[in-house]
């Protein structure tokens, strides 16, 4: 079962709380890029799996506000 399937299986209100980790996580993750871009002496693997990691924080976060926001039409 993968991260997405989880998901869809879990009620509102966990997801609300998935919801303000998984954004703490990413701008924490931004945070830690910006600081390693800072220094003279980066590891660019290091960056690169971090942005990887972000990427995907930010694929569940907007499947999570996807499903707690349906769509309305107007």
């Amino acid at each position: 079962m993968n991260a997405y399937s989880e998901l869809a299986m879990k009620s509102d209100d966990v997801l609300r709380v998935e919801l303000e980790q998984f954004r703490r996580e990413h701008r924490d993750l931004d945070l830690a890029i910006e600081a390693l871009d800072q220094q003279p002496l980066r590891d660019p693997l290091t960056v690169k799996r971090l942005k990887q990691k972000k990427l995907r924080l930010k694929d569940r976060i907007a499947y999570i506000e996807d499903r707690l926001l349906p769509d309305i039409i107007a």
